[in-house]
């Protein structure tokens, strides 16, 4: 999973990407200190490993991860190559996902590039760079649709497809936000959409409004309401406390976590919510050498999951192994669950589920 960090200068974007993925990007109070996209490497917090580990005496764990990209901070007009527009928008075309960090706190200290804190206008303004550059995509492959069509009626649905996201492009509105058939995504997956992506909105507030409660803060409040209208998340953070928790080791972060009242840290809110937002779960697979999990995207057969691991293992798939975590755990061992019948052999049709812990077998 690739998650793509955007923002307008000096929103915090930087100081969030440094603080969960410990790469040191620069950080500094004038825009475009991010240039080239700085990329950071998170594993995925998963409980589940550690207990898998212990029970099988493992020598390695290996969790998922998730790619983490910092992207220059855009301005209005990228679109039309203001700033590092293209520059922006070709880094965005290679993300699975857009973490939009938006701005909700005051403070002179920091300059705002619009000269005031305002967090629908901020959001507004990338939103609308990322549509004007589909518009013209859309454009572009509506010509190229509509001279063909001349030899081959086929593309009468693209073309049908393409004038409904064109109309809601110029009405404002992103290009997830159209109804569409699977048949209507695969064609878009091929004109490659940046409004088409799915996004989360980091409320970047203060350490003060976040101790508080940020349902207090009316630049929160505002921003989720927004949100909202596009069947967006927002997930409130503090990049300055996500900071603080970087440099801790985990007792000492547990404590500070329990004195906000959190459970988790921002970091980790981020991916959960990022995996809900792309439909991806974990499988796990586990033995004496190693104790992994596996992303896969919720829905998966199991020789496709196989496929993760190595295509041989799809391509020769006999069936899968797969006891439940939960059923594996209470058990207390991979014999004990066989034993209760929790260890079920599951075929070519067989859905993965969050949480699986499975044996392939294959023959090539």
């Amino acid at each position: 999973m690739k998650l793509g960090i955007v923002g307008l200068p000096n929103v915090g974007k930087s100081t969030l990407f440094n603080a969960i993925t410990n790469a040191g990007a620069e950080s500094a109070n004038y825009p475009f200190c991010t240039i080239e996209p700085n990329v950071g490497v998170v594993a995925v917090p998963d409980e589940r490993l550690k207990v898998l580990t212990d029970m099988y005496h493992a020598v390695k764990t290996t969790p998922a991860v998730v790619e983490f990209v910092d992207i220059a901070g855009l301005v209005r007009g990228a679109s039309k190559g203001e700033g590092l527009g293209n520059k922006f928008l070709s880094h965005i075309r290679e993300v699975d996902a857009i973490v939009h960090v938006v701005r909700c706190f005051e403070g002179t200290d920091v300059i705002h590039v619009e000269g005031s804190v305002d967090p629908v206008r901020d959001m507004e303004t990338i939103n609308l760079e990322l549509i004007f550059s589909d518009l013209e995509m859309v454009e572009r492959r509506l010509d190229k649709d509509k001279k063909l069509l001349k030899g081959d009626k086929k593309y009468e649905s693209e073309i049908v497809l393409l004038e409904r996201v064109k109309a809601a492009l110029e009405s404002g509105l992103p290009a997830r936000s159209v109804e569409r058939t699977p048949e209507d995504d695969a064609v878009l997956a091929t004109v490659a959409l940046l409004s088409e992506k799915p996004v989360i909105y980091a409320a970047n507030l203060s350490e003060e409004d976040f101790k508080a409660g940020y349902e207090k803060n009316p630049h929160f409040t505002r921003l989720r309401a927004q949100a909202e209208k596009e069947g967006a998340g927002v997930l409130p953070i503090c990049a300055k406390i996500e900071e603080e928790l970087s440099s801790m080791d985990e007792e000492e972060k547990d404590l500070f976590l329990a004195d906000l009242g959190l459970e988790q840290s921002g970091l980790d809110r981020l991916i959960r919510e990022s995996y809900a937002l792309l439909g991806l779960i974990s499988y796990l697979t586990a033995g004496e050498p190693e104790v992994r999990a596996w992303t896969i995207t919720r829905g998966t057969k199991a020789p496709q999951a196989a496929g993760k691991i190595h295509t041989d293992f799809e391509r020769g798939f006999i069936r899968a192994e797969v006891v439940a975590y939960d059923d594996l755990v209470r058990c207390g061992s991979l014999a004990a669950a066989r034993e209760k019948g929790l260890l079920r052999s599951e075929g070519k049709e067989y859905v993965m589920q969050d949480g699986d812990v499975v044996l392939f077998r294959f023959n090539v």
